[in-house]
């Protein structure tokens, strides 16, 4: 026979922090969970200076300069 053991009302332990505290200190599930932390943010990829950032400034550079020679800056 299946025992039926008394499950808190998630809602009602939201009011009341130390019991949720409780109740994981308790839990025999979470006890057995193997742990991994995971940091994928940690090591942000940061685009390189190369051939691409320098075609893009030529480009900028281009530009601003031929607005120049137009007279469109002040």
């Amino acid at each position: 026979m299946r025992s039926t053991t008394a499950r808190p009302n998630p809602f009602t332990m939201m009011t009341d922090p130390e019991a949720i505290l409780q109740a994981v200190e308790r839990s025999e599930r979470l006890k057995h969970l193997t742990r991994r932390v995971c940091r994928p943010l940690d090591k942000p990829l940061i685009p390189k200076r190369g051939s691409a950032a320098a075609e893009l400034s030529d480009f900028d550079r281009e530009i601003d300069l031929s607005a120049d020679e137009a007279g469109l800056t002040g």
